[in-house]
């Protein structure tokens, strides 16, 4: 028998949405303000600079720049962990699928001897939800 591993359990209940949409479609406006404020602080150091400052300030500019470059790819990198964090969390609270349903064996404790295939197929369910 065919099980398809992505078919909804009949009677499976999604969990209330709660943070991870919140934050989820708060993610753009986070990722783009926290990109254009470093930028615009380049911005206006390198507009406020003097022209003929010399070798001091190109190395205060180049690290300037050195440290936006920096901020702005941290913060990136911050917006991308929540997304995949907001992306788990809505998925774990989905419906339960086919697959869900399989037993984790030695969920409690391990056991002295390994599981037969046999044993195995003794407790699926092949469309029907576990007890």
């Amino acid at each position: 028998m065919k099980i398809n591993w992505f078919g909804k359990l009949p009677h499976s209940v999604r969990a209330a949405s709660g943070l991870e949409w919140t934050l989820w479609r708060k993610l753009p406006l986070i990722a783009g303000v926290g990109t254009v404020l470093p930028l615009l602080l380049l911005g206006l150091i390198h507009f406020f600079a003097d022209p003929e400052g010399g070798a001091t300030q190109e190395r205060h500019l180049t690290l300037a720049n050195f440290i936006v470059i920096a901020i702005v790819i941290f913060h990136w990198s911050m917006v991308i962990t929540v997304a995949i964090g907001c992306g788990i969390v809505m998925v774990m609270k989905g419906p339960a699928y086919h697959a869900d349903s399989y037993r984790v064996s030695h969920a409690d404790r391990p056991a002295q001897n390994m599981e037969s295939a046999e044993d195995a197929a003794k407790y699926r369910s092949h469309g029907e939800p576990m007890a």
